[in-house]
């Protein structure tokens, strides 16, 4: 009875087998059973090639696709190339998806494109820069340039190129400057010598620009200084006002002579002053 079974079971095994022998009258692998659908399963459908078909995964792994359900329309929807990815395939970088800021030092711009700069590229950018946010002069745009470590023949050319198409004037700095310098605080011609001289303007073009000053408009302007500071000293002594007028104008660079005259005159004519 043992042995019954024994030859029952070897009997059923070598059924089993029998596909794999290559036996094409064997009975049907177990499955193709109808259950299991007349391929069976995709795990079991042996080695590529075998079907006209690539190899699936083994039972167990989980699939790499987000949704195995997915017919093959509904898996991907079809879009033009990734976000950040160029046509050809190449990833773009994040810099150059976002809007460059307002240029910031162009020295520093021009250092970060190519780590050996022209220097005299540098030093026109770094001369024009000081341009756009003042007036200067030649001896001003010099000092900046020496503070940024420009070699002195390199400044001494871009300066020279400057003066040439009319960028650098010092003439036109010094008017400009005497102008302002009188309407704004008052000055006379001394103080405006010694505003030359600090913006490094030749004393010759500096004494040039300062014999354009009419002596009568500058005693004029002191004369309204002196009317303006007058009504802020009501009550005071004539000595008192006297002494304080005459500090301001010196301070301002008017000579003692022209700045007394210009007081006594205007003390005379002040109504705290006027008899009935």
């Amino acid at each position: 009875m043992t042995t019954d079974k024994h030859d029952a079971a070897r009997a059923a095994l070598e059924a089993a087998l029998a596909p794999t022998s290559g036996d094409p009258s064997g009975p049907a692998p177990a499955w193709s059973d109808p259950r299991l659908g007349t391929s069976g399963p995709d795990w079991a459908r042996g080695p590529a090639g075998t079907d006209g078909a690539a190899p699936e995964e083994a039972p167990g792994r989980r699939p790499t696709g987000r949704a195995s359900g997915r017919t093959t329309g509904q898996s991907r929807r079809t879009a033009g190339p990734a976000s950040g990815e160029s046509t050809d395939g190449r990833r773009r970088s994040r810099g150059s998806r976002r809007a460059s800021a307002t240029p910031g030092d162009p020295e520093q711009d021009l250092r970060a494109r190519d780590t050996e700069a022209d220097p005299y590229d540098v030093a026109r950018q770094i001369v024009l820069r000081q341009l756009a946010m003042a007036p200067r002069s030649r001896q001003q745009l010099a000092d900046k340039l020496r503070q940024r470590n420009c070699p002195d023949d390199v400044a001494t050319a871009v300066l020279d190129r400057m003066t040439e198409v009319g960028l650098v004037d010092d003439a036109a700095y010094a008017q400009m400057l005497v102008r302002s310098k009188q309407a704004e605080r008052g000055l006379a011609r001394r103080a405006l010598a010694q505003e030359l001289r600090t913006k490094g303007i030749d004393p010759e073009l500096a004494a040039e620009t300062l014999d354009d000053i009419d002596e009568g408009t500058e005693r004029a302007r002191a004369r309204q200084l002196v009317d303006k500071k007058l009504r802020t000293m009501h009550g005071l002594g004539v000595e008192v006002q006297t002494r304080r007028l005459a500090g301001m104008l010196a301070r301002k660079g008017y000579s003692s002579g022209m700045s007394y005259a210009v007081i006594r005159d205007a003390i005379a004519d002040s109504e705290e002053y006027l008899t009935d």
